[in-house]
């Protein structure tokens, strides 16, 4: 199942066109576009927020390890 011919385009329009009215599909296209917008927005947070978290568990690493190390010289010169 491809893409929707130019002929089946325009009935799909003209049945938006009756149960809408032309009055309104600007404010259901901007509705619409509206929607999209927030939800790249909040898909691109989620990600910041992820790969926060993913520097945060690296430098929780590198300190649990940089401790261990020095834990490691303490016992040894003891």
């Amino acid at each position: 199942m491809g893409m929707p011919s130019m002929p089946e385009l325009l009935i799909i329009l003209a049945i938006v066109v009756l149960l809408f009215g032309a009055k309104k599909i600007p404010d259901l296209a901007k509705g619409v576009g509206k929607g999209i917008k927030d939800f790249k927005n909040a898909v691109k947070d989620d990600e910041e927020k992820v790969a926060d978290a993913k520097t945060e568990v690296k430098e929780i690493k590198d300190e649990a390890k940089e401790t261990t190390t020095e834990a490691k010289d303490t016992i040894k010169k003891a």
